[in-house]
């Protein structure tokens, strides 16, 4: 004889069923709102810091300053001009000279700098002690935590031809040294610029490789691969990603340089002019000439190259990955 459970109350089932999830949903709705409370300070920071900035740089660019009277010795006063700051930029033959002078220094620059943090990262994890790796680790930052303009201020020294060790070096081989003439200035602002961000590209890339499966690689050693074609096969590929970061952090900041080159006008004003690059240029429109309206114009064109350079820079190198 089968005894049938007797049967429950109309629509017990269907509350029972549905508490799970309406609780999982206020749960994960408390944990949504806990996080935008922690994550509040860093979105107020970055509206006050990087957006409202952008903002008003934006709607600077579309004003200019008018002088009254005949001669223009007369008050000034704020106009609408519309896009006349943009149609001046686009045609400003000094500006997108530093525009591409600065582009064929980062395509040399770049591509430099990244190898010796690859090569120092890839070194760094074949050492088998963690002793000896963290050593290394300290000596290759100490550059990156010293300001930038300290650092700039440090090599300009180094590089004087009057106090300098270089100038003394050559002239023991009587060899003429001058690393502020027009012909060795990029390469003395090159050197600067790996030093100082060799040690920071080199901790994002050996940070990735430590994630490297191990598995692999041992199994690499057992079939007979050498530590060369262990890099260059596995581990490479393996930060792929690691090193599309850099070279984007890498052309965004080349196209911001602004401290090295204008502590070296000081030393070869000749070489290193107003316009040499393009944010050299929007400094000098803005402070020396007081022409803010026109200098937001050219903060506003440049942030969108660097936009257009990024998506294009990002979107190559991830093609393959993608297909």
């Amino acid at each position: 004889m089968t005894i049938s459970p007797s049967p429950l109350p109309s629509g017990t089932t269907r509350r029972a069923a549905g508490t799970v999830p309406s609780a999982r949903r206020g749960w994960r709705a408390s944990q949504n709102r806990a996080g935008m409370a922690f994550a509040a300070p860093f979105y107020v920071g970055f509206a006050f810091v990087f957006v409202l900035p952008i903002l008003y740089a934006i709607q600077q660019s579309f004003f200019s300053v008018k002088s009254s009277g005949g001669l223009g010795l007369g008050g000034t006063e704020v106009v609408f001009a519309g896009l006349d700051n943009y149609v001046r930029a686009f045609s400003d033959e000094g500006f997108w000279g530093s525009m591409v002078r600065v582009a064929i220094f980062a395509v040399i620059q770049i591509p430099i700098s990244l190898g010796l943090s690859l090569t120092a990262a890839l070194l760094l994890d074949s050492l088998t002690s963690e002793v000896r790796a963290s050593g290394f680790r300290t000596a290759l930052l100490v550059p990156y935590m010293v300001p930038a303009i300290v650092a700039s201020l440090i090599w300009v020294y180094l590089y004087s031809p009057r106090v300098g060790p270089f100038t003394a070096v050559g002239d023991l081989f009587g060899i003429e040294v001058n690393l502020f003439s027009p012909s060795m200035l990029w390469i003395s602002i090159g050197n600067l610029i790996v030093w100082m961000v060799l040690g920071f590209n080199m901790l994002i890339l050996y940070g990735s490789l430590r994630g490297v499966d191990r598995s692999v690689l041992e199994a690499a050693r057992v079939d007979g691969a050498g530590a060369a074609r262990i890099a260059w096969s596995i581990k490479i590929p393996a930060i792929r990603g690691s090193l599309v970061l850099t070279g984007l952090l890498s052309i965004i900041g080349m196209l911001q340089i602004f401290n090295e080159p204008l502590l070296f006008r000081a030393a070869s004003p000749e070489t290193v002019t107003k316009d040499f690059t393009p944010i050299m240029s929007i400094y000098f429109q803005a402070f020396a000439s007081n022409n803010y309206n026109y200098a937001a114009a050219l903060s506003v064109v440049l942030a969108a190259v660097l936009g257009v350079l990024s998506f294009g820079f990002y979107k190559l190198t991830t093609r393959k990955d993608a297909s």
